[in-house]
């Protein structure tokens, strides 16, 4: 059988292939969804793209990902923040409201999808080695931190722009620490959802009870209907847009590598011999996504950094999330429960998992025992973080490389660079 029931035991690590008890994986497949809820339905609203669609694709997509991999692989695939600048440049997207050319950007998308599997079956082909040499733990290490740390951005800046959210950003935070520190067993498992739920009660007595902040509004939830059918939309295939969304197969290439070996060390297991069906994984997702609407998908580090926090690291939460995922992307209402969240409070679960992904980029470094004292490890990984914490764009006519972008490229070309005429 793939999975075991395993005792839910105060500091036992559960393996990919192994579950707890039923009613805990479902807790704990609805934390995961609660995870990579903000970011999957950000990217979309950023772009101009149906958020429901999105977030029942991030759902199809993981329980693809899951059967290419034989559900040996415990990763969660949402949207890629890698397609945002290539989208709105592709489809002039003006960045309100729905995006009115959605339909060339899908097309860009299915084709990143297919440059990605290209990829993956070079590797399935040939083995990992080449990757491995192209993209060394100093490299990988370095793209997983610079996600988290160029996200960082969002929840401080854009998240909280009163000074009463700012607060509450600092007691969502806390809480989720207290509780992670201060508590045992399923309490301290559950300590995203544990803390997400104690700052929104905070934040309703203060806001709806004392009025000093943005009300909690339950208008939205109690106008939804419990059940609808999303706007798919269908794609159309546009030369400029192919040029210009392709090539972000490379950085998706990059982040599933980096998301992986993260894996690997918080695991102890070696996930190379399911690097290329990852890759094909993520690629054939990605594809389904853009043909009926979504947006290009990848692993999600929000996701492993929940992992990083619970030790529990079973594929059948990823399974279950799949499936809230998929019944959130059908109900409105559902999917204005959660969207009624304070932003506050998003914020500051926001900063805890960009935190938890930046720390497992560092803890790859530390597992694979790169050495600083090596200056081309050290340029590497300093020129790459501060390329990513700092949005460093680069324009080429009208194609634009943010700082994800060219960190995952300087990167790469960096340690090629240095490591020429090396052994």
């Amino acid at each position: 059988m793939l999975w075991y029931q395993k005792p839910a035991v105060e500091g036992v690590v559960v393996a990919p292939d192994e579950r707890l008890p039923w009613p805990q994986t479902t807790a704990l497949g609805l934390q995961h969804v609660v995870a990579m809820f903000g970011s999957t339905v950000l990217a979309p609203i950023l772009m101009g793209f149906d958020p429901n669609v999105c977030v029942l694709m991030s759902g199809v997509g993981t329980l693809i990902f899951f059967a290419v991999t034989g559900g040996k692989v415990p990763s969660y695939l949402g949207s890629s923040f890698a397609f945002i600048s290539v989208v709105i440049v592709a489809s002039a997207y003006g960045g309100k409201g729905a995006n009115g050319n959605i339909a060339v950007a899908l097309g860009g998308i299915i084709a990143a999808g297919a440059v990605y599997a290209v990829i993956a079956f070079a590797v399935m082909a040939t083995g990992t080695r080449w990757i491995e040499r192209l993209m060394p733990p100093v490299v990988t290490g370095s793209i997983v931190a610079v996600i988290g740390l160029n996200l960082a951005s969002i929840p401080v800046k854009n998240m909280a722009s009163t000074e009463f959210d700012a607060w509450m950003e600092l007691v969502t935070f806390v809480s989720i620490a207290l509780v992670a520190v201060f508590t045992r067993g399923m309490v301290r498992r559950l300590l995203i959802l544990v803390g997400l739920a104690i700052a929104t009660i905070v934040y309703a007595v203060l806001a709806n009870g004392m009025g000093l902040g943005k009300p909690v509004d339950g208008t939205a939830i109690a106008n939804a209907a419990w059940l609808g059918v999303p706007h798919f939309t269908t794609p159309v295939f546009d030369a400029k847009a192919l040029v210009l969304i392709a090539p972000v197969a490379l950085i998706l290439v990059a982040e599933n590598l980096g998301h992986l070996k993260a894996v690997s060390a918080m695991t102890g297991r070696d996930m190379d011999p399911y690097l290329g069906r990852a890759f094909l994984g993520d690629a054939i997702a990605t594809m389904a996504s853009g043909a009926v609407g979504g947006t290009g998908v990848t692993t999600y580090a929000e996701n492993i950094g929940v992992m990083a926090a619970t030790r529990i690291y079973s594929t059948a939460l990823f399974v279950v999330a799949a499936l809230f995922a998929i019944l959130l992307g059908f109900s409105p209402k559902f999917g204005a429960l959660i969207t009624s969240i304070p932003l506050a409070v998003m914020g500051g679960v926001s900063i805890v998992i960009f935190g938890l992904i930046t720390v497992t980029g560092v803890r790859i470094w530390v597992d694979n025992k790169v050495d600083f004292a090596d200056s081309r490890n050290l340029l590497v990984a300093a020129i790459t973080l501060v390329l990513g914490t700092g949005d460093f764009t680069l324009k080429f006519g009208g194609f634009a490389l943010g700082g994800i972008g060219t960190a995952t490229f300087g990167a790469i070309l960096l340690y090629a660079v240095l490591s020429r005429g090396r052994s």
